[in-house]
């Protein structure tokens, strides 16, 4: 009798982690996978009330992702790999009745409804499970008063830590993605695990590809042409500038990674005592690699920004080497610090507005909504981020000119061939300098200084003088 008891036990238990995995599956892969593979199970179909059939956030990914799991995962559950996905599928479908029927209601999306919820995502799959095994009706009633609490209680946990709202006007949305990467990049009580958290880009940049240069002599000479930093010059013609700002000089300094190389400060710093601009923009990236401390690049940024001769000042962004924790530092040194915000430059009548976002790349944290809220519309706007990413929410908002970085130019380039890799998702006409997209004009800097390893071939750095033009001068013979 005690072994009977016992048997039945664990097969209740089973019978609920087996639920709790198979609903844990989709929200899990989303914090994996981010934005990719994100397809609509719905379609963007509508029911007869105007409502999504389902929403956006249920999608073929995770019922894909779901399935595949209970099957991967059936051993551990005393099921048979049919048996676990078929049930697994009949989980998801019990979800998506419940997300049908919420949206009925009228009930805010993400909202978590006990009952309703688990209650078809449980029935379901166990009234199969129940007819191919022994699960008897007092274990089904069972498992179903301990799994529904237990799911209710996990949803309000993932609800939480996905978007719970922080404190008023922090200038960032946070996900539990950012929570998650923010920790392994900049927790400091972790330094001395960060390599190993960081353990890929570790292997691949300090390990393999510096190996690979110094094998094969061409470490020294990657060095030297990334200390070979230039000066560029270009010049924009904006229909909506007001006049008083024609000539305005901007210096934009992307992907700085200061304590990257030595020496590069010291170039940087004779380059930009001697041109005197209006304003100067810092695209992110000051920090030389995506984890570890921050120090070192702050002593580089103490002896850069007084050489800096701007006279409406110096305002930045962050980039996916940076940390928002690295703000106060930043504005500390001088950088005003743009987080999904704007301010304006005022000269005379005129008004000239600088949008600067959070990194669109890594973190995803760019509000471009949220960073235009106070600029009126038909004003000009001069747009900062560290990557393209986020070109055509830009666009729609009326910006006339977006600025970047992030991709280095592709940092190692085979001559003429342009850029090998540009790590970003915006296509490949905003991967380096001048490009336009519908009525904004875009420029994509080489970047300062070299990120992974410190080296370049075929892409020197740049410091990028942009000179803003009232008029309607054709610039639009560019890429894209």
């Amino acid at each position: 009798m005690v072994e009977q008891g016992g048997v039945t036990m664990l097969v209740t238990a089973e019978m609920i982690l087996f639920l709790l995995w198979v609903n844990l599956l989709p929200p899990l892969t989303h914090l994996l996978l981010g934005e990719r593979l994100r397809w609509r199970l719905d379609g963007g179909l509508v029911f007869f009330d105007k409502q999504p059939l389902f929403g956006s956030h249920k999608t073929i990914r995770g019922v894909v992702a779901s399935v595949l799991g209970a099957a991967v995962g059936s051993f551990f559950f005393g099921l048979p790999w049919w048996l676990a996905a078929s049930a697994a599928f009949l989980a998801m479908v019990g979800d998506l009745l419940s997300s049908f029927i919420k949206r009925r209601l009228q009930l805010p999306v993400g909202s978590s409804v006990f009952v309703l919820d688990q209650i078809f995502e449980a029935v379901f799959p166990l009234l199969l499970i129940n007819r191919y095994t022994s699960l008897g009706w007092l274990q089904f009633a069972l498992v179903l008063i301990i799994f529904m609490p237990l799911a209710y209680l996990g949803a309000c946990f993932w609800q939480y830590i996905s978007f719970h709202p922080p404190l008023d006007n922090y200038p960032r949305f946070v996900r539990s993605t950012v929570r998650f990467r923010e920790w392994r990049s900049c927790h400091e009580p972790l330094a001395r695990w960060q390599t190993v958290l960081n353990l890929t880009s570790f292997l691949s940049d300090q390990i393999f590809l510096t190996v690979f240069f110094k094998i094969t002599g061409l470490y020294g000479r990657g060095v030297a042409n990334a200390l070979a930093i230039k000066i560029d010059h270009q010049d924009f013609w904006l229909a909506n500038l007001p006049a008083s700002f024609d000539g305005f000089k901007i210096l934009l300094l992307a992907d700085l990674h200061l304590d990257g190389l030595d020496d590069l400060t010291e170039n940087i710093i004779s380059h930009v005592q001697h041109n005197e601009v209006d304003l100067c923009l810092i695209g992110g990236d000051i920090r030389m690699k995506t984890y570890g401390p921050i120090a070192p690049c702050l002593r580089h940024l103490r002896k850069l920004i007084p050489a800096i001769r701007a006279r409406y000042g110096i305002y930045g962004v962050l980039g996916n080497h940076d940390c928002i924790e690295m703000t106060p530092d930043f504005e500390e040194v001088g950088i005003n610090m743009l987080i999904n915000d704007s301010v304006p430059l005022v000269s005379g009548d005129d008004t000239l507005w600088l949008v600067g976002v959070d990194d669109p790349h890594y973190y995803r944290t760019a509000h471009v909504p949220q960073a235009f809220r106070n600029i009126p519309p038909g004003k000009c706007v001069v747009f900062l981020a560290h990557s393209p990413e986020v070109y055509k929410e830009a666009a729609r908002h009326g910006t006339s000119l977006y600025l970047c970085g992030h991709t280095h130019g592709g940092q190692i380039c085979f001559a003429g061939c342009g850029p090998l890799v540009t790590n970003n998702r915006a296509p490949r006409f905003t991967a380096v300098g001048r490009w336009q997209f519908e009525r904004m004009a875009g420029y994509t800097s080489r970047g300062v200084g070299a990120s992974g390893i410190p080296l370049r071939f075929n892409c020197p750095g740049e410091l990028s003088i942009i000179t803003l033009r009232s008029g309607t001068r054709d610039h639009t013979q560019l890429r894209g």
